[in-house]
């Protein structure tokens, strides 16, 4: 006598909830991606400990808000600029100088120095305020 089961188990699989699954996860990633862009724009400067402020750099490049540039308190075209930091870090065995920017000084002018420091594989430093 041959018996029958009466619960068949069924080898389908629902994708209804694998759909939910995928569209809570899409809502979640959306929601905390815009979040973070608009959490980047409230950026403060970092601040430095009295230990770190006291580094010492053979040069310092300074950078006003309006464009000038300073070498050591003297005042340097921006198309002699590479040159003159090349010859002032010349036979330094770590060559290293410091950029320090006023807080208005336009970015690209920042970049142009980082760019000099990255060609000619100088290390560098860029100054922050001294925390009291």
């Amino acid at each position: 006598m041959e018996l029958k089961r009466r619960n068949k188990v069924s080898a389908e699989f629902s994708m209804a909830s694998m759909t939910d699954i995928i569209f809570l996860l899409l809502i979640f990633f959306m929601i905390t991606s815009s979040a973070i862009s608009q959490s980047a724009i409230d950026v403060k400067l970092p601040k430095a400990t009295s230990e770190q402020a006291n580094a010492q750099d053979p040069a310092t490049v300074t950078i006003t808000k309006d464009g000038k540039y300073f070498v050591n308190d003297e005042e340097i075209a921006k198309e002699q600029l590479e040159n003159h930091l090349v010859n002032v870090l010349n036979g330094n065995e770590n060559p290293s100088f410091t950029i320090r920017a006023d807080e208005n000084a336009i970015h690209k002018d920042v970049v142009f120095v980082m760019g000099i420091a990255e060609t000619h594989h100088f290390n560098l430093a860029i100054a922050t305020i001294t925390e009291e």
